[in-house]
């Protein structure tokens, strides 16, 4: 390394400027302020600098591009955009650079310093603008929006990437076979194809793939893992395409079961024996055995009126005109339709349609008509591996291995944010989205987002008003089937959560983790502008509107709008003089439960607050605080006319009226008027002739505490000098 870099030789200089010929640091005074923000500097020319930053003020333009600067310092380096000067050049790789805040960038890439530490994971990070991307990952900001679809994006690289998809531009091209690729990551992946690199190895059996995505595949065969789950029935697969074929199924299956009539039922393909369509019949579904057999109460209809003969149209034969078509039997009422066509001779084969009565037999997976022995065999792959904890037949060994992770609680995959785990990788995937802030399902009402699917269905409900779930109790209707579930709680009384710390039972789970947040102290709701954090979401929501302002609660009465609900309740009560706090000490009422409890330390003598400096109590928090104003000498409330500082805001507020010359207080005998409520009680004493202060050695009584102190002083003969506090310097 060199001796002195750049940047040392520029600190250097700084440290000298800042300090005198005596060696010892300069502070300089600031005698300027500006109006507009309070802030101070030292030299009148940095004032005027920092006024332009309100003003808007943009004096240095640029020749050449027209572009216009507050400072001339941005100027200068605005300039080396055009000029093509690098100044600052680093010591050690010899990279030149056109602003120092540059250099001073690169150089930690050389010493490894990492200044810039995230609060969430500790991550530290050279450069500040990469500590604010890795930031969004943990608030889930999505600053860059696409124009075209409103999607949002972390980096604006991303968006760049994305915004091809809607041009169509394809920038990146192969230069064997001339194809075209949108992104770079997708052309070294093709690349592969004309090379033959396989850089992705199984570590289980050594088999190479040019894809990461083929491995992740194909290491499912090893693990047993299925991620892809069907919506349907809940059976998972390891391969999208497996999925996507298997959901094929359902759709044959839903479409045959809205088929009642006997012309629906012919098979489109072709049987080779006997030169016509083979006819196929309806199956249901055993919930128990998952096997495929005839509906023993279904009872079909002809869709043909019952004529004598059966048209030539009726015929279903395509490659064998002279074939007839056959039907065993439809129902006793249609046997002349069913008949063979005296054309052609009939020929034997299998019944379309099945006879009501339940005489359908099982066996090893294929059913069978016994009149006849035509089996049909279910189109469903055999289930050859059983769980030993609960006999659930499974086709596939990794679907077993999968389910044996419910009897053995294995959670193999963990979240990197939290170290949560889960059994599935779909439940993991899910779960990283309240880290990422992903929400992929948007409503087409609002716009809404949600992480999950079943999010937004019941959000949808909103929209539609629509309430499934009805209480047989009351008749109350709910749109989401947990809200019934608790609902019923309340005519039961059941509370099946119970609190292992202080054995308190609860109706809710949510409100059983809430509880035991109260012994735990765990506070895991962070505010993303102060740090300051919660027990529960709620108090997060609230605490956010200090921060935004936002007040969505509105009187009717006044139009005063409130940050919290219960703020509103309370204000209420003030226009309709609702008092619901009863003292029981002497029936005093409040509207407020806060004031009730104050109340009753005056009854009760308690005073919670005590003074660490002189051990003072005091029943209020409030009167602490300005208590202990007295100590540390602290005058917050300055006035703005003659800049003398009070400790209390009233005596700030009794103050501004010598100035204002406001007498708000009114004495109802002479009508005189005075600026402090003590004034006027002294001057009331002169029409009541009251008396309140006595002396206890001869019983003169005064109006005024000054009069008696005065008069005091005849008995002790001694002057009372006023007494000055002395505060130590610090």
């Amino acid at each position: 390394m060199a001796s002195t870099s750049n940047i040392e030789r520029l600190d250097n200089v700084r440290r000298k400027t800042e300090k005198g010929f005596d060696g010892h640091t300069r502070r300089e005074e600031k005698h300027y302020k500006c109006d507009e923000c309070s802030k101070q500097f030292s030299h009148l020319g940095n004032l005027k600098g920092h006024m332009r930053t309100h003003t808007g003020e943009k004096p240095y333009k640029c020749a050449e591009c027209n572009s216009q600067f507050s400072y001339l310092g941005h100027l200068k380096t605005h300039m080396r955009t055009h000029t093509g000067e690098r100044p600052y050049k680093c010591d050690e790789c010899s990279r030149q650079f056109s602003q120092i805040g540059s250099l001073k960038t690169h150089m930690r890439t050389h010493t490894g310093e990492r200044p810039y530490k995230c609060k969430e994971c500790s991550r530290q990070f050279s450069d500040l603008s990469a500590l604010k991307r890795h930031i969004r990952t943990h608030t889930g900001d999505k600053p860059y929006r696409c124009e075209a679809c409103s999607r949002q994006f972390r980096q604006p690289g991303a968006l760049k990437t994305h915004i091809r998809a809607h041009t169509g531009e394809k920038p990146y091209r192969c230069e064997g076979c001339s194809r075209q690729f949108s992104q770079l990551s997708d052309l070294k992946t093709h690349m592969r194809t004309h090379t033959g690199e396989k850089p992705y190895g199984c570590e289980e059996c050594s088999r190479q793939f040019s894809q990461l995505g083929a491995l992740k595949t194909h290491i499912r065969t090893h693990t047993g893992e299925t991620p892809f789950k069907c919506e349907e029935c809940g059976r998972q697969f390891s391969d999208r395409s497996n999925l996507r074929r298997h959901r094929q199924t359902h759709k044959l299956a839903s479409a045959s079961g809205s088929l009642e009539k006997c012309s629906s039922f012919h098979s489109k393909i072709d049987n080779d024996i006997g030169g016509f369509r083979e006819p196929i019949a309806v199956f249901v579904k055993d919930k128990v055995s998952g096997l495929l057999s005839l509906p023993p109460d279904l009872t079909f209809q002809c869709a043909e009126p019952p004529p004598q003969v059966v048209p030539e149209e009726h015929s279903l034969t395509r490659r064998r005109p002279e074939a007839a078509t056959y039907h065993q039997r439809c129902s006793a009422g249609h046997a002349a339709v069913c008949s063979p066509r005296p054309a052609a001779p009939a020929r034997p084969g299998p019944p379309c349609l099945p006879d009501p009565a339940p005489n359908v037999q099982t066996l090893d997976g294929v059913t069978r008509r016994p009149e006849t022995g035509f089996d049909v065999r279910p189109r469903r792959e055999e289930k050859g591996y059983r769980c030993e904890e609960c006999s659930k037949e499974f086709s596939y060994p990794c679907h077993l291995k999968r389910h044996i992770r419910a009897h053995t609680g294995e959670k193999p995959y963990r979240c990197e944010e939290c170290s949560r785990q889960f059994s599935q990788l779909d439940d993991l995937k899910t779960h990283m989205r309240t880290h990422t802030g992903e929400k992929p399902y948007r409503c087409g009402e609002c716009g809404r987002q949600f992480r999950h699917l079943d999010s937004l269905k019941k959000h949808m409900r909103t929209h539609t008003g629509d309430k499934p779930y009805m209480c047989e109790k009351c008749s109350r209707q709910f749109s989401e089937l947990g809200d019934l579930k608790r609902h019923v709680r309340i005519h039961t009384g059941e509370k099946p959560y119970r609190c292992g710390e202080c054995s308190r039972q609860f109706s809710r789970l949510d409100d059983l983790k809430k509880h035991i947040r109260t012994h735990t102290g765990e506070k895991p709701y962070r505010c993303g502008e102060c740090g300051r954090q919660f027990r529960h979401l709620d108090s997060l929501k609230k605490h956010m509107r200090t921060h935004t302002g936002d007040k969505p609660y509105m009187c009717e009465k006044c139009s005063r709008q409130f940050s919290e609900l219960g703020d509103l309740k309370r204000h209420v009560r003030i226009h309709t003089g609702e008092k619901p706090y009863r003292c029981g000490e002497c029936s005093r009422q409040f509207s407020r439960l806060d004031d009730l409890k104050k109340h009753i330390w005056t009854h009760t003598g308690e005073k919670p607050y005590r003074c660490e400096a002189c051990s003072k109590q005091f029943s209020r928090l409030s009167h602490l605080k300005i208590h202990m104003r007295t100590h540390t000498g602290e005058k917050p409330y300055r006035c703005e006319e003659c800049s003398k500082q009070f400790s209390r805001l009233s005596h700030l507020k009794t103050h501004m009226r010598a100035h204002t010359g406001e007498k708000p207080y009114r004495c109802e005998e002479c009508s005189k008027q005075f600026s402090e409520l003590g004034y006027l009680k002294k001057h009331v004493r002169t029409h009541t002739g009251e008396k309140p202060y006595m002396c206890e050695e001869c019983s003169r009584q005064f109006s005024e505490l000054g009069n008696l102190k005065r008069h005091l002083r005849t008995h002790t003969r001694k002057k009372v000098l006023p007494v000055r506090k002395v505060m130590k310097a610090v």
